[in-house]
């Protein structure tokens, strides 16, 4: 029995592609006890001081309602820490700690190289032309993703810079 009827569809392997990439993570990243999305999140926040979740969710394309608890455990990890909004008190900010900016000093090289592990085995314009088709692919998905799957204006316009 053959399992083309899986194996050749594009959903299975993007998954099989999240797997991998998932594995090299924690591979090279694991001693760090932080996640993809963890460091996704530490990357934006860093970026973006003062952001809140709704719009930190919005821009590592991650659910909100799962996104509290990767809050929750960078805070207990003294890697980010939350402060009530001036504005509006029920909202809290978002800043990245001294720990965190050491911790993503320490990750950046680790994750460096899972990406290129994960590249590593295609020849270089079928790298570029991966990114380029993925890339594509989520951009004519956006609209038609709900909200807190859409990959916000500004996140797209540092990757197509990226590129």
């Amino acid at each position: 029995m053959t399992m083309d009827r899986i194996h050749n569809r594009p959903g299975y392997l993007l998954r099989r592609a999240q797997q991998i990439s998932d594995a090299l993570f924690f591979d090279e990243c694991n001693y760090l006890s932080v996640t993809p999305v963890q460091y996704a999140a530490m990357v934006s926040i860093e970026e973006n001081p003062g952001i809140d979740a709704t719009r930190l969710s919005t821009m590592i394309a991650f659910d909100r309602s799962t996104l509290g608890g990767v809050i929750e455990r960078l805070e207990a990890k003294d890697l980010i820490r939350r402060e009530p909004s001036d504005s509006d008190k029920r909202a809290k900010l978002l800043y990245i700690t001294d720990d965190g900016r050491r911790a993503l000093r320490e990750i950046e090289p680790h994750v460096g190289r899972v990406q290129d592990r994960i590249l590593g085995p295609l020849e270089k314009p079928e790298q570029e032309m991966l990114k380029l088709l993925l890339g594509k692919l989520i951009d004519l998905h956006s609209d038609t993703l709900p909200l807190s799957l859409q990959l916000s204006p500004s996140a797209k316009r540092k990757r197509d810079r990226a590129d």
